[in-house]
């Protein structure tokens, strides 16, 4: 199962932490990890070459990723973190037995 934590700070979206595999299918062919993965390497991107926000934390290794954007930036990357927030809770609901989502403290 893939966890994927929202994290806040106060009521404001600041990061997330993913970590684990799916398990839906064998690697290399597993949809639903390939789903979740694009998405947080999108936002992660977005976040960190598009808008050029400063981050007060960034690691990825084979399944993990996090990302915390510094609170200077936390404003302008809220709808890139918003919109990743809202695309992984509608792949948990179509796919509950291996996406968890979680809504936690910083």
């Amino acid at each position: 199962m893939t966890q994927v934590s929202f994290l806040y700070d106060g009521d404001r979206l600041c990061g997330f932490e993913a970590k684990g595999h799916t398990g839906f299918s064998q690697a290399g062919t597993d949809i639903v990890c390939a789903a979740v993965s694009s998405a947080l390497y999108m936002a992660a991107n977005t976040v960190v070459e598009v808008i050029g926000a400063e981050c007060d934390e960034l690691d990825v290794s084979d399944g993990y990723m996090k990302l915390t954007v510094c609170d200077e930036d936390v404003f302008v990357c809220s709808d890139t973190l918003e919109g990743l927030e809202l695309h992984i809770q509608q792949l948990s609901e179509q796919y509950p037995d291996e996406i968890r989502l979680i809504r936690r403290k910083r």
